[in-house]
């Protein structure tokens, strides 16, 4: 696959892949915290702050990874 082409879905998956985790993490966290001590809030948002990096960790690697040669795909 082209680096171009691989560039432009892995730029696709990320921006959706952001987009529908922060839906997702504010959801949970208007239905499950609205009660909660700022303490748990704080802990909330700064874990699903940072859990979103570990997907987009591997979109970014298989975006920069070389293509194969056409002798590598033969085997």
């Amino acid at each position: 696959m082209p680096v171009r082409l691989k560039s432009f879905i892995g730029m696709i998956v990320l921006v959706a892949l952001v987009v529908i985790y922060a839906l997702v993490a504010t959801t949970v966290a208007t239905y499950r915290l609205a009660e909660s001590p700022w303490y748990i809030h704080l802990a909330f948002f700064g874990f699903s702050g940072v859990l979103w990096v570990l997907p987009a960790m591997f979109v970014i690697s298989w975006m920069v990874r070389p293509p194969r040669k056409r002798s590598e795909k033969q085997d």
